[in-house]
């Protein structure tokens, strides 16, 4: 906790506040708690976040506003005037917006400093945080020109004390970053599972783990994202835009395939599968180039760690996995990702010892 205020005053006890919360407190940290609403406060503090501010007396020393978009200014402009010696942050996915209404409103935010933990889950609420939501992922950090240099340290502070990785942007970078990578795949994500209500129950039945993926994060709280997109218009519209004339290059193409479409879509699958590539790996990387082995597994308890045993009993590093469950089968099939130098010799080593290796 080396260099982070303290105590720490977390306003708004949702997913990210209520996690960001448990995890300070998981490291040590003095940590009080502010929410209008009473019972997602309860919640809170009965999951051992923090303690309330109202039963508390002092100041903090970093203050923290969790709250949605929409009000996110109004409550770091009241922050910033109710704890005069507190560094002030937020943790809103929009910063452009934020700042220009702070600099409207005419305080003084030299000791502000935005900042955007890229983490999240499809549920909300203080019952769904957990302590390492945090963990090892990026937390944006954007100052401004008139930030005092002990205001951006505590942020950086506050995003290390997480076990998160600090990243500093400027604001309107971030936005059109985030627009790209957070919120338009949400809108592509919930259009396309809006048009399975259109398709038979046959039809959605037959679903493999392709669907899943892509509509994963479409079970998304809707009147988060609302103020989300709204907030961040303009990105995401611009960004929405490029795609949609993808799109109508793409039905063209499919449309004169015996005049030139086919290299419409073999450049467009080319470029998707270039810009997969730059995806970070793990631990922030380049992607390696990985091998998915597929193991087929009964659905019993116990069975995902007997096979992990035996991975590992291969001398083979696991760099990813996921299920996919078997329709109409007590079974499921797991799909491990490796180097494709060791993928081989995987397959062999569990075969040898009663696994059925797919491929």
């Amino acid at each position: 906790m080396s260099g982070l205020p303290q105590p720490v005053l977390v306003i708004g006890t949702g997913l990210i506040g209520t996690s960001l919360a448990l995890s300070l407190r998981r490291g040590g940290a003095a940590v009080w708690l502010d929410d209008r609403d009473p019972e997602a406060l309860a919640v809170a503090v009965r999951r051992g976040a923090g303690t309330p501010r109202a039963h508390l007396a002092g100041q903090p020393g970093l203050v923290v506003v969790a709250v949605p978009p929409v009000a996110t200014a109004g409550v770091v402009a009241d922050a910033l005037h109710r704890y005069p010696e507190a560094i002030v942050t937020d943790v809103a996915s929009v910063k452009v917006p934020v700042h220009r209404a702070l600099v409207a409103s005419g305080v003084g935010i030299s000791r502000y400093v935005g900042g955007h933990p890229m983490a999240g889950r499809e549920a909300s609420g203080p019952a769904a945080a957990r302590a390492d939501l945090l963990d090892d992922r990026p937390w944006v950090i954007t100052p401004h020109p008139s930030a005092s240099e002990a205001a951006v340290a505590a942020v950086r502070a506050l995003a290390v004390a997480a076990r998160a990785f600090p990243v500093p942007m400027p604001l309107d970078e971030h936005d059109k970053a985030v627009a790209l990578v957070s919120h338009v795949p949400q809108v592509l994500s919930s259009l396309l599972a809006a048009r399975l209500l259109d398709s038979s129950d046959s039809a959605v039945a037959i679903a493999g783990q392709g669907l899943r993926d892509m509509t994963r994060i479409a079970a998304s709280d809707p009147d988060l994202w609302v103020e989300i997109l709204s907030a961040n218009a303009a990105p995401v519209t611009a960004a929405l835009g490029a795609v949609r004339r993808d799109l109508d290059g793409l039905l063209d193409a499919l449309g004169a395939l015996d005049q030139g479409g086919q290299d419409v879509l073999v450049d467009t699958l080319r470029r998707g599968n270039a810009g997969r590539e730059r995806v970070p790996g793990k631990h922030g990387a380049r992607a390696v180039p990985m091998v998915e082995v597929p193991v087929v597994i009964p659905d019993e308890p116990g069975v995902l760690g007997r096979l992990f045993a035996d991975v590992a009993d291969a001398g083979v590093q696991v760099e990813d996995v996921r299920i996919e469950h078997v329709l109409g089968r007590p079974t499921g099939v797991v799909e491990i990702s490796v180097d494709e130098g060791v993928a081989g010799r995987m397959a062999d080593a569990l075969r040898g010892v009663g696994w059925e290796v797919r491929g």
